[in-house]
């Protein structure tokens, strides 16, 4: 992660973190918030698209235990994931939600709030105040924040004694911006303080690479109708990189911290499971990022096509050969080594030791691959597959390549400013 990097071809996303401390001076979990820019030091939306965003992020792009280790983290919650017109795409665990002091109480929400709290997810009050109606939540609440930051001693030891009664709840005295605050957070006996005093928001930034609107639309489509076909939705996601490099990293989400690992997509749609892919793919419309180019879409997509076609003829898995050969046209798009990458993804060990050590048979996939690109006549001569056959392998690789990226996206004059540059064979 990187808060100074400039990105290759594709795109930056960005996440705030801002720590919880105890009493003893130790971060013990995280906020995460929207940040639509680096450079931002407040949130410029507190609405659905900026929690869909966090979330999207959080999960997809960073992965959490890059993000946070060991530790909590708390998201926003607006009212469409609270009533349920937005769905949470991950297991209840280490994400608090927190019910943010904008939403208006009613009894949809109070309902919405009461089935999170029995599928497992805590729930934190934001900016707590009595007089909203979001005292009627107190008794499902595990976390309530107070803010500290006017002084009013009164007032705070008020909301402190009423929050008391509530035996289960965990005090959080939030805006903590001087020593004054501090002392009267450890007077009253806050079990977690959050402020500037302690540390300010950090923006961690990372390069990525979106999925198109269009082929999401396709997705959510296939997995909405009566009979979702596995065949169909694994064809769909292969045929866009970055859906393909989310869906790997959603299984992670779904895994319940398990080590489970995944050679193929297949396998990672069957693990996640059609409702899964369905809300993470929601988030991502929602989210509405833009997509990289035709070019490197292009690239990517011919890359791993070619890795499919001569995987047979080199003893490797076809499914297999596909993912290592899009993550390796990912990493070069992002501009990020692909020793990086595969660190973030939960992949079988052939794939990871084809990427990053070139061994097996798919690491011999890649080889020749790598070789053909750079038109190494050395290495081409020991290799297996003939350069006629290769050739006849790349421009149908290309030509799938381009009507894919072309179906989704519709052809570049259709699009402003888009590239109609394909890749050339070798």
């Amino acid at each position: 992660m990187s808060t100074t990097s400039e990105p290759q071809p594709g795109q930056i996303v960005h996440v705030g973190r801002q720590p919880l401390y105890n009493p003893a001076g130790d971060v013990v979990g995280y906020e995460l918030l929207f940040r639509g820019a680096g450079t931002e030091v407040a949130a410029s939306r507190r609405n659905a698209y900026a929690t869909s965003q966090v979330i999207v992020n959080a999960f997809t792009e960073f992965g959490l235990p890059e993000l946070v280790g060991d530790h909590m983290c708390f998201i926003n919650l607006t009212r469409e994931f609270i009533v349920g017109e937005l769905a949470l795409p991950f297991e209840p665990g280490r994400v608090v939600l927190e019910i943010l002091e904008s939403v208006e109480m009613d009894d949809e929400v109070i309902a919405g709030v009461s089935r999170l709290v029995e599928q497992g997810y805590p729930i934190a009050l934001d900016d707590f105040v009595f007089g909203l109606g979001h005292e009627r939540l107190l008794g499902l609440a595990s976390y309530v924040k107070i803010d500290v930051l006017d002084g009013d001693e009164d007032r705070i030891t008020s909301v402190v004694r009423a929050c008391r009664k509530y035996p289960d709840i965990k005090l959080v005295a939030e805006k903590v911006e001087t020593t004054e605050h501090i002392m009267l957070a450890h007077e009253l006996g806050f079990e977690l303080l959050q402020g500037y005093a302690l540390s300010r928001t950090q923006v961690v930034s990372i390069a990525t690479l979106a999925p198109s609107r269009l082929r999401r639309l396709e997705l959510l489509g296939a997995l909405t109708g009566p009979e979702a076909d596995v065949d169909h939705i694994v064809s769909i996601v292969t045929s866009d990189p970055a859906l393909t490099f989310r869906v790997l990293r959603a299984t992670n989400a779904a895994s319940g911290g398990l080590n489970r690992r995944v050679s193929s997509v297949h396998q990672a749609v069957v693990m996640l499971g059609g409702q899964r892919i369905r809300e993470w793919v929601t988030l991502m419309l929602v989210s509405d990022i833009a997509e990289a180019s035709d070019a490197h879409l292009s690239t990517a997509m011919a890359r791993a096509r070619l890795c499919q076609t001569i995987a047979s003829r080199l003893d490797a898995s076809a499914d297999s050969a596909f993912i290592a050969g899009l993550l390796w046209g990912i990493s070069d798009v992002l501009g990020v080594p692909v020793v990086d990458l595969v660190g973030r993804l939960p992949l079988a060990d052939d794939v990871t030791e084809a990427l990053v050590n070139g061994s097996g048979g798919l690491g011999e996939v890649l080889s020749l691959v790598r070789a053909y690109e750079g038109a190494d006549a050395t290495a081409l001569s020991q290799l297996k597959v003939s350069p006629a056959d290769l050739a006849k392998a790349y421009l149908s690789a290309v030509g799938w390549s381009v009507r894919t990226v072309q179906g989704v996206l519709g052809p570049p004059a259709s699009r402003p400013g888009a590239s109609d540059n394909v890749p050339t064979p070798a």
